[in-house]
């Protein structure tokens, strides 16, 4: 195929995570270098900046700060949560991204995020192509839900896993250190999809880990809750559950919305979160126990200090390999993972996906891999995930404290 040369223009959205800024950085880092790509754009809050015209030139940046960014949590380059209309409807957003692209003559367009994210580079693709304006879009995968369809596993998910398992388990020592009985509930993250919950269960490889964990995967029963766990406190005097936000019942009804209504973001999902608490104070009704409620809620999706090095190293080698096949004549596709065994080890290489089949679809926890009581892991879980965790952090430290990174966010020029 021949060389396409133009702009590029690098944008990040939907929840952050402590590995985003590493694969915009591959991105960046490789961009810089190609000689197809005539000029790196960074788009401030995703694609709200590429509507708004408010694009930073990534060659303006220091490149030792910029090197900041594989070890900086959340997005350097900000994030939005905007939904891009049906261009059947109304192509008025459409329109702009494309005059914005030939003002500066865009012909790259990588976006960093997660199962919405995907569909606004599918909508984009589409759009551009339909209106014969050459342009090569890329998705960039980042999720720690952990749930887009087709790659072995996401950018993030492997930190955030990493959190929530060593969390419970100095969880469990805390929650273990006196003589009277207590009842612990941890919350974290997961809408439809149970990964993050289900990383607790690795906690109990250094057995550490929760009594009960309960995934959005199997109908969620309140009766069978209370009981199972007045089952473990009254032959253990303690008990450790882990729940996922997302948990429903059978009728589908979010078990958050029990405690009220709940308000809906951009994209028309229901807002969670409370979750503990409010089943705390259940359980403690119905027992009488001193029961605590935690809810990791931010704190799992950017705990930088406790990062994957593989989920970094992978999570910035898809950044770059999106720049690299682009730049050789791929469009419309999402960088993700296949994972093999290489000499009995864990081994993993970067593959294409077409957004068509990657875009507003989720991938759940096999119900094969969640105990027949449905409130556990079982170990081809623990032998899918234990991989992802490996490896410490090189987060450079200044002080006692983190050095993240701080661009100087110069406003880009036409050429």
């Amino acid at each position: 195929m021949a060389e396409l040369k133009g702009a590029c223009v690098i944008g990040q959205s939907g929840g952050p995570t402590s590995v985003i800024n590493a694969s915009a950085y591959g991105a960046i880092k490789a961009a810089l270098e190609n000689p197809s790509i005539t000029q790196v754009l960074g788009a401030l809050n995703g694609i709200r900046g590429v509507l708004d015209d408010r694009l930073i030139d990534m060659s303006k940046e220091d490149p030792a700060e910029l090197a900041l960014m594989k070890h900086t949590p959340s997005s350097a380059l900000g994030s939005c949560r905007y939904k891009l209309k049906n261009p059947d409807i109304d192509d008025s957003d459409y329109m702009r991204i494309l005059e914005i692209f030939q003002k500066y003559n865009v012909r790259y367009f990588f976006y960093n995020g997660g199962n919405d994210s995907m569909d606004t580079c599918n909508k984009i693709s589409k759009f551009l192509l339909a209106h014969g304006y050459e342009c090569r879009v890329m998705g960039i995968p980042k999720t720690i839900d952990n749930d887009l369809t087709g790659t072995d596993h996401c950018p993030g998910y492997g930190s955030a896993a990493k959190y929530i398992a060593t969390s419970v388990m100095e969880i469990y020592h805390d929650a273990r250190v006196y003589d009277t009985g207590m009842i612990t509930i941890i919350e974290a993250m997961g809408r439809n999809a149970g990964w993050l919950t289900a990383s607790a269960a690795l906690a109990s490889c250094k057995g550490n880990g929760p009594d009960l964990i309960y995934l959005p995967e199997v109908p969620f029963d309140m009766d069978k809750f209370h009981a199972e766990i007045k089952a473990v406190y009254e032959a253990n005097g303690k008990c450790i559950v882990v729940v996922s936000e997302g948990i429903r019942d059978k009728d589908g009804k979010y078990i958050t919305e029990y405690a009220g209504d709940k308000a809906k973001d951009g994209f028309g999902h229901a807002a969670l979160g409370g979750l503990a608490a409010f089943l705390a104070n259940e359980v403690k009704q119905k027992t009488g126990a001193k029961v605590r409620g935690i809810e990791f809620s931010l704190l799992q999706r950017c705990a930088a200090h406790i990062a994957s090095k593989t989920d970094i190293e992978e999570s910035f080698s898809a950044g770059g390999m999106a720049v690299k096949w682009a730049a050789e004549g791929v469009t419309d596709k999402m960088v993700g993972f296949e994972r093999s065994t290489v000499n009995g080890k864990y081994h993993c290489e970067c593959k294409l996906f077409d957004l068509d089949s990657v875009a507003n679809t989720e991938k759940k926890v096999p119900r094969e891999w969640i105990n027949e009581q449905g409130n556990g892991l079982k170990q081809p879980f623990i032998d899918y995930a234990l991989p992802l965790i490996q490896g410490q952090t090189d987060l450079l430290i200044e002080d006692g404290l983190p050095k993240f990174v701080t661009l100087r966010k110069i406003k880009a020029t036409q050429l």
